[in-house]
């Protein structure tokens, strides 16, 4: 690698024990496939992962730009995410790009989001739109929307998240001034990391093209968004940063509307999420 890393991108892909290898190699594929060539991927492994992860982790692990790094216990995704930037910062890494490992990069995601940033010097992070496919890799027919500018961003996030969190490319001065993903979260890490980095003064933008295929399954829309416990959560750190940031009424109105939709039957949180997401 170039002793000046100011141009290249580390990539953080974390996976578990969950993550199918199918998915997983398109993901990768992806990554090592962007027309912008100046890029390391980072694969964290969140504890035990089976043979047939294994293998494929190994066999990208050859790659000279790949790294694979095997984490022995299951801590969750922030914990991980926050040892691979930890790492990459060490190595001199200024850009940082986040990858899921059942999505999909677009080809020219990276080089799109890059030439951003070059042109807009005071955005801290950037994002685009997404495709939503299906679990055989079919186009839903839907593109998330998400807003272009700064104070778009603010505003969308007194309903939704700004952002679309495997979809971004950071600068360094992100985390400089937010800070790290909050380790004691396993899940809404996402939510957590944009509501410190808007309190703290972070520019978001994102581009208004695709560049993402989002894989959006029956599992994420019943069991992962199901849950007293973590409806209960989610709408208190909800309410937390609508007070925070002034979002006032409306928002902990539409708060309570997706506590209801979390902790209803499975059919219902289908339907709802569809509606109270648009």
């Amino acid at each position: 690698m170039k002793k000046d890393n100011k141009k290249q991108i580390a990539v953080l892909l974390p996976v578990y024990n969950k993550d199918k290898v199918e998915y997983l190699n398109l993901s990768v594929d992806s990554i090592l496939q962007q027309t912008y060539r100046y890029i390391k991927l980072f694969i964290g492994v969140d504890g035990f992962v089976g043979e047939d992860l294994k293998t494929c982790l190994n066999k990208y692990n050859q790659h000279d730009n790949v790294q694979v790094i095997y984490y022995e216990e299951n801590r969750g995704l922030a914990c991980v995410l926050n040892d691979m930037l930890k790492l990459c910062f060490a190595e001199g890494f200024e850009y940082i790009a986040r990858m899921d490992a059942d999505d999909i990069s677009i080809v020219d995601r990276l080089e799109k989001e890059m030439l951003f940033l070059d042109a807009h010097h005071n955005i801290d992070v950037v994002g685009g739109l997404s495709i939503v496919i299906d679990e055989k890799g079919l186009p839903k027919g839907v593109m998330s929307s998400k807003p272009e500018w700064p104070e778009d961003c603010r505003k969308r996030f007194a309903y939704h998240n700004p952002l679309s969190h495997p979809a971004v490319l950071f600068k360094k001065s992100f985390f400089d001034k937010a800070g790290f993903y909050r380790p004691e979260y396993r899940t809404n890490q996402d939510t957590l990391l944009w509501f410190d980095g808007l309190r703290n003064g972070v520019m978001m933008a994102n581009i208004q093209e695709p560049v993402i295929y989002f894989r959006s399954t029956s599992d994420m829309l019943t069991k992962r968004r199901g849950g007293f416990s973590k409806a209960k959560k989610q709408f208190s750190d909800r309410l937390m940063i609508n007070k925070e940031l002034k979002y006032g009424f409306k928002a902990n109105i539409y708060a309570f509307a997706i506590f209801i939709m979390m902790i209803s039957p499975a059919w219902i949180r289908k339907i709802a999420y569809r509606v109270l997401k648009k």
